[in-house]
């Protein structure tokens, strides 16, 4: 029996059409079109549909110079295919034109600049009426080996960064949420993720995102064993270890986190064309997966007590590097819809339509 809950709204993401595709050893991008065919397709269990999707601001999906006229023609054409918009990820990398929140003077006014463009188009977009909720997506452009050198120093100077692109967002309605992962320095372990946010201490302007597969492997203290929660040998049947470990690290960001990706893990990394190794995301289905998604993401959706926190208005689903050939099957956006669904089910609500902006 289908659930009454509406909220939170489901979201697919668009980025991993671009995400470790494009370069000469990967394989080619797939069209922003294609993307929202296939999401405006899928169908849940009981006939239930995808309510909008989360934007990658850079071409050739969507230009981050893209003037209001092109906004609006962007924001027509979504809304064409009966799908509204939430979370934005800027484009705060040195090879799309941003460059490391701890680098130089010129490397960190491209990052804030970047922030600046892609606040810009989500106000516009939110006046235009097409994008109910959501923030900006960042995170320190920097690998952890170079972080490591001066790892204090580091964090200062990717909270500055940070701060001053959280001040660019403000000015137009703006938050910004910093995608903890293995993979960025600063960001790279639960421990260092809480750290960062407590020196910015811009509590409900700069949070964190939480992405189910990339904050599980904190657990495992991948970049970051002084953090590591489980052995390096942990027996993956241990599911009461998992779980603990699991709450550990969602009890640490939960009071921070305003932005929810709902994914898949089999416990192992990964990274494709220009993307450096990662938590793997796999797919919904996955008999290796080592989530069980709709049970997990209620650490995150729920306080120590178990109340709902009601604090993000709609979720995304989050797959990036999968091969071209699962993402352009609808059969993949119907599963991966069937979860997000589940997830509603145990940890949604029912509200009015009112747009509000969280």
């Amino acid at each position: 029996m289908a659930s009454d809950n509406n909220y939170p709204k489901l979201h697919n993401a668009m980025w991993p059409g671009i995400v470790g595709k494009g370069t000469m050893d990967a394989e080619p991008i797939i069209p922003l079109d294609t993307l929202l065919r296939l999401t405006r397709d899928a169908r849940g269990p009981n006939g239930e549909k995808f309510d909008g999707v989360d934007l990658f601001i850079t071409a050739p999906h969507f230009d981050i110079d893209s003037d209001y006229d092109a906004v609006k023609r962007m924001s027509d054409h979504i809304a064409g295919y009966g799908l509204k918009v939430g979370s934005f990820v800027a484009p705060i990398w040195g090879g799309a034109g941003g460059g490391s929140a701890m680098g130089s003077e010129d490397d960190r006014k491209r990052f804030v600049s970047q922030v600046k463009k892609a606040s810009a188009i989500g106000e516009q977009m939110r006046d235009i009426g097409i994008r109910p909720s959501g923030g900006i997506r960042v995170d320190s452009s920097v690998g952890v080996e170079e972080w490591d050198k001066d790892p204090k120093g580091n964090t200062k100077r990717i909270a500055e960064t940070f701060k001053e692109a959280a001040k660019v967002a403000q000015d137009h309605g703006e938050f910004l949420v910093a995608e903890g992962e293995i993979c960025w320095g600063g960001m790279h372990s639960w421990r260092e993720n809480v750290n960062l946010l407590e020196m910015i201490d811009m509590p409900d302007v700069v949070g964190y995102q939480a992405d189910m597969a990339h904050s599980m492997l904190f657990v495992l203290g991948a970049n970051a064993e002084k953090d590591r929660l489980l052995p390096a040998d942990f027996d993956w049947s241990d599911k009461a270890a998992l779980d603990a470990a699991y709450h550990k690290v969602a009890d640490a960001l939960r009071p921070w986190t305003y932005d929810f990706h709902v994914a898949q893990n089999d416990g192992t990394t990964f990274g494709s064309g220009d993307h450096a190794k990662t938590g793997r995301h796999c797919q919904v289905t996955d008999p290796n997966g080592k989530l069980d998604v709709a049970k997990h993401a209620g650490y995150w959706l729920r306080d120590e007590s178990g109340n709902l926190t009601r604090r993000m208005r709609h979720i995304c689903w989050d797959g990036c590097m999968f091969p071209n050939s699962v993402m352009e099957q609808q059969k993949t956006w119907d599963a991966v819809l069937g979860a997000m669904v589940r997830v509603r089910e145990a940890h949604g609500w029912r509200d009015s339509e009112v747009p509000v902006f969280v």
